[in-house]
């Protein structure tokens, strides 16, 4: 057993992840390498090797001859039957080749053979490792700034995010971690080349797939995405299950959830709105939070006209037109934005929508408010039972809402006069009541207060 040679190879698929079979057979072709490079060629050597021990032997294959013209290829019969007396003529003989004796170069030569296998798999490896990973999210870690563009570190190989994948104002220190999506992954002859970008819209959406459970397994899905990078995010989402708010569950609790990705985009905002088969509706939530009086749409061309009050133009545009411009990524329609006044002036609304619209607003605020008054202040006071508090037959003095002629002997208490703390009167009050316009019979009722 070659027990050195399996314990290198053992060491070698556990560091650089190349199988044994890989290294064992970089090695045979590395022998007959240094078989050619000795002797010149090598079309009659063959190679043993057991797999299990690591043990190999070479050997030259000659034919038995009469008379040798090619010493390589050929063996005469008087040789042949040296070695074993059985041969005849036309026998193929199997010579033993000590790897010992090769020269210097031959040996350098099979050496370096060897190693450039190995470099060879080790970055199939690694390729293979980070195709994989391709339209997916990487974690690397921030080496340094070549010109505009940034060296990262993604753990086995390295990658640069170019000036062009930048968002536009974000910085980078030494050893930062920073989450990448890679776009395309290349294998060239120094490596493989990996691509990366913080631009790209579907970085959002591997986010929200990394902190949405739901996103994750499928219930909701994001149907459509439109992103400024540094700026603003709208997506669509949509629930396969009717119990699940697909809006909701990507903002969290108190919004964690989407405040965590807000968080590692570096501030930028996201508008979480639900998707529609319904273009016009689509079109509606796409523009919130500016509301929308109607939507036209046409599936066929693509294209939408949207009408909105006159003081939500601006904000169903946004600054310099960004809204209205991710809506229209979002969609994929074509969206003419028009305020009232300018629908109007089109003709896409009556010249009198106006005052139809605010006909419509007055006419329903005076019914709402008839009823209301209605409700609030019946006429005859049945419903609420006010008719036995407020008798009909009250005296015209003003009050006899708080002091009822018959049966009310708790106003005294309720109305303490000025100086009278436990709100009793005495016979000089009730005079004084007297001489002011009040009859005899209120008298009574202040002096039964009193007893």
């Amino acid at each position: 057993m070659n027990t050195e040679l399996l314990e290198a190879l053992n060491i070698l698929e556990k560091e650089k992840e190349i199988s044994k079979e890989t290294l064992l057979d970089a090695i045979e072709n590395s022998l007959l390498n240094a078989c050619k490079n000795h002797f010149g060629k090598a079309d009659n050597i063959r190679v043993i090797m057991d797999r299990t021990t690591c043990d190999y032997r070479l050997f030259a294959e000659k034919t038995v001859v009469e008379d040798v013209e090619d010493k390589l290829e050929e063996i005469s019969l008087e040789d042949a039957r040296n070695i074993d007396g059985k041969y005849e003529l036309g026998d193929i003989v199997q010579i033993p080749i000590e790897s010992k004796s090769f020269g210097r170069i031959a040996t350098q030569n099979a050496k370096n053979l060897i190693l450039q296998k190995i470099r060879e798999e080790e970055r199939k490896v690694v390729y293979d490792q980070y195709f994989e990973k391709e339209k997916d999210i990487v974690t690397g870690i921030v080496q340094r700034y070549i010109g505009r563009n940034v060296s990262i570190n993604l753990g086995k190989a390295d990658a640069m995010l170019t000036e062009n994948e930048q968002v536009k104002g974000e910085t980078f220190k030494p050893t930062e971690r920073v989450k990448l999506y890679v776009v395309e992954v290349k294998n060239t002859t120094k490596g493989p080349k990996i691509l990366v970008s913080r631009t790209h819209p579907e970085l959002v959406k591997r986010l929200f797939e990394a902190e949405v459970t739901e996103v994750k397994d499928g219930v909701v899905e994001i149907k459509s995405i439109a992103r400024e990078a540094g700026s603003r995010t709208k997506i669509a989402v949509w629930s396969n299950d009717p119990d699940v708010d697909p809006v909701g569950a990507c903002v969290g609790m108190n919004g964690s959830r989407v405040n965590t990705i807000v968080n590692e985009l570096r501030g930028e905002k996201i508008d979480i709105i639900n998707w529609s088969d319904n273009p016009a509706i689509l079109i509606e939530n796409a523009l919130s939070p500016a509301k929308v009086i109607s939507v036209m749409a046409d599936p066929d061309d693509k294209t939408a006209g949207v009408i909105v009050p006159d003081y939500q133009l601006s904000l169903a545009i946004g600054k310099e037109g960004q809204n209205a411009r991710l809506a229209a990524r979002l969609t994929g329609y074509k969206i003419d934005i028009k305020s009232e006044t300018q629908a109007i002036e089109s003709g896409d609304l009556p010249e009198n929508y106006l005052e139809l619209s605010e006909g419509v607003y007055e006419e329903e605020y005076e019914e709402a408010y008839e009823e209301g008054y209605e409700e609030a202040y019946p006429e005859d006071g049945e419903e609420t039972g006010y008719d036995e508090a407020y008798p009909e037959d009250v005296e015209d003095a003003g009050y006899g809402e708080a002091y009822p002629e018959d049966g009310f002997k708790g106003g005294a208490q309720e109305y303490p006069q000025d100086g009278d703390e436990d709100g009793g009167q005495d016979a000089d009050g009730a005079e004084e009541f007297a001489q002011d316009g009040y009859e005899e019979e209120d008298e009574i009722i202040f002096q039964e207060v009193e007893d």
